[in-house]
């Protein structure tokens, strides 16, 4: 079983815990929590990976957006961090956020460097699906109806893979500046399935974002995710696509973050 552990003073209505999963990894659980009452069906809740890149970001972003009398209703904010506490934990994210994939489909990295352990992505999904989503849901009440989960490049990845093969965990998707690459492009095999599959029964929605000055083969990959779903977009699946102009592949997560407060407590994404 999980657990959670340690509750240290940090700044008030934000808390940070350690979670071990039962498969003995160490997670740190960063939680902003809103000030207001529950609405009647509960929080709205964004889950974001890669916790101390976006975390920050994204919880100021909620706390501007959710003030009344003219805001939001409240969301619960909850990062996803690694023990060292790195921004971009390289060697954690490739391991939970890539789908496993032939060695020989993966590019070369610089200075021939082997690729860290990799290709975990389901088990990653197991854990928020069995562990961490229902310690979220018996510490506070909590909208089945807004659950969002949110990430940035390999983090993005990860998220276009959830709601490919997992469209019931979440019933928002914020993809930003994804690596559709991995694997020579595997995600989109997974795009294919999921619109063999897709009955539109349940809406779901994919905020898609990439920056305008990102280089030619992310822009390429996360076009060809948004052409891929155009036939779905109005038959159940709601698709917001971005492209900033001006900003590139780490510029352009403030302007991501600062979508989704709206885009969780929309009825329907831009299309």
């Amino acid at each position: 079983m999980s657990k959670i552990t340690e509750k240290p003073h940090i700044p008030q209505h934000c808390f940070e815990y350690q979670m071990t999963s039962s498969k003995n990894l160490d997670y740190r659980i960063l939680i902003a929590t809103p000030t207001e009452e529950p609405p009647p069906k509960g929080y709205a809740v964004i889950y974001a990976l890669d916790g101390y890149a976006l975390f920050q970001t994204l919880a100021e972003a909620v706390k501007l957006q959710t003030r009344k009398p003219k805001g939001y209703d409240p969301i619960l904010v909850v990062g996803i961090g690694y023990p060292s506490k790195e921004p971009f934990d390289m060697e954690r994210r490739c391991r939970d956020f890539t789908m496993q994939v032939d060695r020989a489909a993966l590019p070369e990295r610089p200075g021939g460097r082997p690729w860290p352990p990799n290709g975990e992505a389901d088990q990653f999904l197991d854990f928020l699906e069995l562990e961490l989503m229902p310690t979220i849901a018996k510490e506070w009440p909590i909208d089945p109806a807004r659950q969002l989960i949110v990430g940035h490049s390999l983090g993005g990845l990860l998220t276009l893979h959830a709601l490919f093969t997992r469209p019931h965990l979440f019933t928002h998707y914020a993809s930003g500046s994804p690596s559709v690459w991995w694997g020579n492009n595997e995600v989109l095999k997974e795009l294919e399935r999921f619109k063999a599959l897709w009955q539109g029964e349940e809406q779901r929605h994919l905020l898609l974002t990439i920056g305008a000055e990102e280089l030619e083969d992310m822009l390429k990959g996360a076009e060809e995710v948004a052409q891929g779903l155009s036939p779905l977009v109005d038959k159940g699946l709601h698709l917001e696509w971005i492209k900033f102009t001006g900003e590139d592949h780490v510029s352009v997560l403030p302007a991501m973050l600062s979508r989704l407060p709206r885009f969780v407590w929309s009825n329907k994404g831009i299309t």
